[in-house]
């Protein structure tokens, strides 16, 4: 008796219950016919979920686990490197559970490739910002705070991101630069070993100035600017003799290049009082222009023009 009634409540369960089950799991929608069959049903969306949900659960742990001892910004980083990562293994693990569940995705991935090129070619340069994004991040080749030249354009980077990184210019423009140009482009890094930059001015004075007066003049200007550092030493070259004047550079070292027009300008400043001080002049290019003009009574006429040109 007890085993009727137990073959009778596995009857039910096999043919009522998990029958109802299976026949709620196989509905859907289905395309193609044969071997070309594709089979979109509730089972198969509900395991692609549950594959999902796992594999998010253990891209979290493992995410987790290498960034525990991980500093603020490294973090961000390898974050921004691992959403790219994430996107991939979705896909894939997508693929496969559909694999898994008897579909023949090489026709999706056939019905889908000239898809699959349009976007690789459309999305070309996104990838090449993404690579690039992951080179910067990973060989740091590039920090928050670092100061850049890039297409004659200087600027504080102030945000790396994996496809743009974004820098404060002098003038306070914000420019956003493409990862991939890091890459393909030639990049100036002020900062990338140092903070410490050395800077120069150029000067010139007329002929027959005191060179030694002219050097000592610029090394204590230059000495006594509050953001000129005292080591290494400030130095004066004298570089040559020019057209109109003695040339001379003054050689200095800050660390903060991104104010260096405005020191720069201030020294200008002091320069030109003191010279003004000290009956130094600092010339402008000056030409002869000899006109020769012949007449029918008169042999020549030579007259001397002097064009001054500002320097």
């Amino acid at each position: 008796m007890i085993q009727e009634n137990t073959e009778k409540i596995k009857d039910i369960i096999e043919d009522d219950i998990w029958g109802t089950i299976k026949i709620f799991l196989e509905l859907g929608i289905h395309f193609g016919e044969g071997d070309n069959r594709i089979e979109l049903t509730i089972g198969l969306l509900l395991l692609i979920t549950m594959a999902f949900l796992l594999t998010s659960t253990i891209l979290q742990g493992i995410r987790k686990f290498f960034t525990r001892k991980m500093e603020v910004d490294d973090k961000l980083k390898f974050i921004s490197i691992f959403k790219f990562i994430k996107y991939l293994v979705y896909v894939i693990v997508i693929l496969f559970t559909m694999s898994a569940a008897g579909i023949n995705i090489t026709i999706l991935i056939t019905a889908s490739a000239a898809l699959f090129v349009g976007l690789g070619l459309a999305l070309r340069e996104i990838f090449q910002d993404i690579i690039g994004g992951i080179f910067i991040i990973l060989d740091k080749s590039l920090r928050v705070g670092d100061i850049i030249e890039i297409d004659n354009k200087i600027g504080k980077v102030f945000e790396i991101k994996l496809r743009t990184t974004r820098a404060i210019t002098r003038d306070d423009k914000v420019i956003i630069i493409p990862n991939h140009k890091f890459i393909s482009d030639i990049v100036y890094n002020y900062t990338q070993n140092h903070k410490t930059t050395r800077e120069s001015i150029k000067i010139g004075v007329s002929y027959g100035s005191d060179v030694q007066l002219v050097t000592k003049i610029l090394l204590d200007i230059v000495k006594t600017h509050r953001n000129v550092l005292k080591s290494p030493k400030p130095f004066v070259i004298f570089e040559d003799f020019g057209d109109s004047a003695l040339l001379f550079s003054l050689n200095f070292y800050i660390i903060d290049s991104f104010s260096d027009p405005r020191i720069k300008s201030e020294l200008r400043y002091k320069i030109d009082a003191e010279f003004r001080a000290n009956k130094i002049t600092i010339p402008f290019p000056q030409r002869d222009i000899h006109l020769f003009q012949q007449g029918p009574f008169q042999h020549s006429n030579v007259s001397n023009l002097e064009n001054n040109e500002e320097a």
